[in-house]
């Protein structure tokens, strides 16, 4: 990715800190009081008849003038209020977490990995390495390099299209994912809409158009698909086997070899595409649409392909089951993948008849969760909904051996999720981070962030409240029973959330510095490090920095020492990934960008962390018009990814030895 649209993210920034700003300088003391969300049931459908029947009931309560809230290519208007440009968290570092040093054998050096939410858990990332070697997955093509040789010895070219391919590796296959073609066109080579009948792969009717006396122009809404590449890592590699299902990638988690992949898809419903009559006219037509929609435009179909053998499926309507209420808007489906066969499977699926866009797990509970944030801000009858009416749904799923994911509860939590660092368990219990009050109408409402404690039921049972009101979560990071969340206006509050008796949370401290942090790494000894931007008093970001806080004292944490790049930005900010933490020898890595004269200089910045000081070490270059996406610590070399080259530099100079 070059260095060139970072201006517009920087300008962003400066957009939410003015609107943050314009809000009331008062902070209230934290509140232990929300009303409780009852927990989910999850209920399945007596037959295939059933499903159809209850899908169509469904679909044609939250059916609007254009379509299903959920449908791609239905843009909706802008919710306003601040960028949603933060990300945050991250997880206690052990042992055997993927980014401390790695088991030591002749032929496997100490070496780093993914920077994952949980220890053992792994996470799709553009570049996995053993130790051995490194592998990674850019521009469409996989390359395999050999680090005692420091040399590439294989690749090959993918052949996907669209978005951006991961990687999970065990053993010597990996597993692409990435974004396969869409099926299904909405327009023509022109651009003009499509009319008439969508088929299916064998070309067989997808839908009957309903009977209307006055012609309207329909399309076929067209649909994201999701695939993944088994690949062959013993030699040159090779493809192994190719899955393609229906549906957007939401999300995927790896423990030891087995792979569970979550995928949200929508009904292919021909809604009208004109804009002619009213929109009561039009959701009786849409309605029509639905009432003649057979069940397989609902039940996402998927194909496999092993050595140029196809066979193809769809998901089992004995395998899809319902929460209590549901829009008939999407299906959540999850797949499971062994990767130590030679070969992928059907992927077991199992469905639920909801949406999806947030996955957390550990290494035997799966949580995903939908805050529906995107939806429409008006419901087809016309009622604005309320910034108050937004939750987000937890879906909880026992992922443990490699069977089928099995339901296990489902509930409710006031607000919306940061990111999936919102959510962690510990001892049976689930913690969850929300901000609740913003509007989705464009208007400035109060706003304050809470954090939540679920049983096993999904059923709260603690509860803190009133944190940063009028401001919105920017960072959220669980280690142990405690909790550490960033809120930000104009200022960053660092709170620090006791969470040792689940039913009786309290806030223990607070600090107040300008700026705020985006990311929140341990760093062991009562340490915690901070990635994000600097700040004016009147909330304006003016550079990367990177905070060393001492939370030793829950009740007085402090910030002791940091790093400043002014007018400088990290990828580390919002994307957990690019962040590196090296705590053999106190050393942190982060990407970093910034102007020079009118060019964008992109390359890397290593800090050393030594007691209570963190100080700038050096920085690594990237080539020019690009930026580092990664970087990895094998023994004493210092690995780093562009889009398009790999670098070797000894740790301890930074000296380059090695550009492939």
């Amino acid at each position: 990715m070059t260095g060139h649209a970072r201006p517009l993210a920087i300008s962003s920034l400066a957009v939410a800190a003015t609107l943050l700003a314009a809000c009331t300088s008062s902070r209230p003391a934290p509140i232990h009081h929300d009303p409780a969300v009852p927990a989910l049931r999850l209920v399945a459908f007596d037959d295939c008849a059933d499903l159809l029947q209850g899908l169509r009931a469904a679909a044609r309560e939250s059916v609007g003038p254009y379509g299903l809230p959920s449908d791609p290519g239905i843009v909706f208007p802008a919710t306003g209020g601040v960028a949603e440009d933060a990300a945050g968290g991250s997880r206690a570092l052990s042992k055997n977490s993927p980014t401390a040093p790695g088991p030591s054998t002749p032929q496997e050096p100490d070496h780093s990995g993914t920077n994952t939410q949980e220890a053992g858990v792994d996470e799709p990332d553009l570049v996995k390495t053993d130790g051995r070697r490194v592998v990674t997955v850019t521009r469409a093509t996989l390359r395999v390099v050999d680090t005692a040789s420091r040399t590439v010895t294989g690749t090959l070219s993918l052949g996907v299209d669209g978005g951006q391919a991961n990687l999970l590796v065990a053993g010597d296959h990996a597993l692409v994912v990435s974004a396969g073609p869409t099926t299904g066109t909405d327009t023509d080579p022109n651009g003009a809409p499509q009319f008439g009948t969508d088929t299916d792969r064998n070309g067989a009717p997808q839908f009957v158009k309903p009977e209307t006396t006055d012609p309207w122009r329909v399309a076929v809404p067209a649909t994201r698909l999701t695939r993944l590449t088994l690949v062959d890592l013993t030699g040159p590699p090779r493809v192994l086997a190719r899955y393609t299902i229906d549906g957007s990638f939401v999300d995927a988690r790896q423990v030891g070899g087995t792979v569970r992949v979550a995928v949200r898809s929508s009904p292919r419903l021909p809604f009208r595409l004109d804009g002619e009559g009213s929109d009561g006219q039009r959701i009786a037509d849409n309605r029509r649409v639905i009432d003649a929609a057979p069940l397989r435009q609902w039940l996402p179909s998927y194909t496999v392909d092993v050595a140029g053998r196809q066979t193809t499926g769809r998901v089992d309507c004995h395998a899809v089951s319902r929460p209590d209420t549901y829009s008939g808007a999407s299906l959540l489906t999850l797949l499971s993948f062994d990767l130590a066969n030679s070969t992928l499977g059907n992927g077991d699926p199992t469905s639920l008849v909801a949406d999806g866009d947030t996955v957390y797990a550990t290494a035997t509970s799966m949580y995903v969760a939908s805050d529906n944030r995107w939806r429409p801000p008006v419901t087809p009858g016309g009622r604005a909904e309320s910034a108050m009416d937004q939750q987000t749904t937890v879906y909880k799923f026992d992922i443990a051996g490699t069977a089928r994911p099995r339901f296990v509860a489902g509930g409710k939590v006031p607000g919306w999720l940061l990111n999936r660092y919102a959510m962690s368990e510990w001892g049976g219990k689930l913690r969850v981070a929300s901000t609740n009050g913003q509007s989705r109408l464009g208007q400035t409402t109060m706003t304050e962030s809470s954090v939540y404690i679920l049983d096993g039921a999904l059923r709260q049972v603690g509860h803190v409240g009133g944190l940063g009101r009028g401001e919105r979560v920017y960072a959220v990071r669980f280690v142990g029973p405690t909790g550490y969340v960033v809120t930000f206006r104009q200022t960053d509050p660092l709170y620090v959330v006791d969470l040792r008796e689940p039913t009786a949370p309290r806030l223990t401290g607070e600090l107040t510095i300008n700026g705020y942090s985006s990311y929140l790494h341990p760093a062991g000894d009562g340490r915690l490090i901070g990635v994000g931007q600097d700040g004016t008093d009147g909330g304006s970001a003016t550079g990367l920095q990177v905070s060393l806080f001492d939370v030793g004292d829950p009740a007085h944490p402090s910030r002791i020492s940091r790093y400043a790049l002014p007018g400088g930005y990290s990828r580390a900010e919002s994307d957990p990934h690019a962040f590196l933490y090296w705590p053999a020898t106190g050393t942190v890595v982060v990407p970093i960008w910034s102007p020079t004269g009118n060019e964008a200089t992109g390359g890397a910045v290593t800090l050393r962390l030594s007691g209570t000081t963190i100080n700038a070490a050096g920085t690594v270059s990237a080539p020019r018009g690009e930026q580092i996406l990664r970087t990895l610590m094998i023994g004493n070399t210092l690995w780093a990814v562009t889009d398009t080259k790999v670098a070797a530099f000894d740790a301890g100079t930074l000296t380059q030895l090695a550009e492939l």
